[in-house]
């Protein structure tokens, strides 16, 4: 328990319009370890990115709860990266990974040396006075995952910002991604329809029922590797056994 930072207790939430409800999760429950990168996994449309707006408070449970038991019992930081990276095309790359310190009213010198570190460290610097046409694919995600890590989140939410990449672009930015995450002790929540990223970037893969969700299944990750590489993930000797009994979960939802 002592080191849990998130709990989901038995939630549920349905979405309503003029035609009808759909219920997009039922009494789901799960927890999310300080430190941990988990995945989340399962049918298309099973609610997936409604778990985390819920969590990140943009939507309000219908029943059950989330709890956070952060150190000092308030409710931590949170970051959210989306599928495309939103940068706004009227502001050089500096003023968009600055945008939330600035409506935050935060840009004190110390955040701001910190910000231009982290543009030093992950190959953006020689780009800060660029505009996001500007950019590749790849640094594009990474100024948006400095946006997100300038605001200093406890807690990362990561609803599939690969998938518009191309894959082999999307192989090197998920690594680093996930390296800049870990090596920052950030906990993350990633969803995605790729199974091989799930194995090879996270701790522990959730898999979820066909709607309304519920967690079908938990597979710990455990991976001998060569070195920290996706690479040497997918070459792990457990990999196919995680990638077919994952699948198999995934692919019963859907006969």
């Amino acid at each position: 328990m002592e080191n849990i930072l998130v709990k989901l207790d038995n939630l549920s939430f349905s979405y309503h319009t003029l035609s009808g409800e759909t219920k997009a999760l039922d009494k789901l429950s799960f927890e999310v370890q300080k430190g941990e990168f988990l995945a989340i996994v399962g049918p298309s449309g099973c609610g997936k990115s409604t778990i985390l707006s819920l969590i990140a408070g943009l939507l309000t449970p219908e029943s059950g709860g989330i709890t956070f038991l952060s150190e000092n019992g308030q409710k931590p930081g949170i970051g959210y990266m989306l599928q495309h990276d939103h940068l706004l095309e009227w502001r050089s790359v500096w003023k968009n990974v600055t945008l939330g310190l600035e409506i935050s009213h935060r840009m004190t010198e110390e955040n701001c040396s910190r910000v231009r570190k982290m543009l030093a460290d992950y190959g953006l610097a020689a780009f800060s006075h660029k505009k996001p046409s500007e950019l590749s694919g790849g640094m594009k995600q990474r100024a948006a995952l400095i946006r997100t890590m300038a605001l200093e989140p406890e807690i990362l939410l990561l609803d599939e910002p690969f998938s518009a990449l191309d894959y082999q672009t999307r192989l090197t930015v998920s690594a680093d991604i996930a390296s800049i995450i870990r090596n920052a002790g950030k906990t993350a929540i990633l969803i995605t329809h790729d199974l091989s990223e799930a194995i090879s970037l996270a701790d522990r893969v959730i898999v979820l029922t066909h709607r309304p969700a519920q967690v079908k299944a938990v597979f710990p990750i455990r991976l001998t590797l060569a070195d920290n590489s996706l690479l040497a993930a997918r070459k792990a000797p457990e990999y196919t056994s995680y990638f077919n009994s994952i699948w198999e979960e995934i692919a019963d939802e859907k006969a």
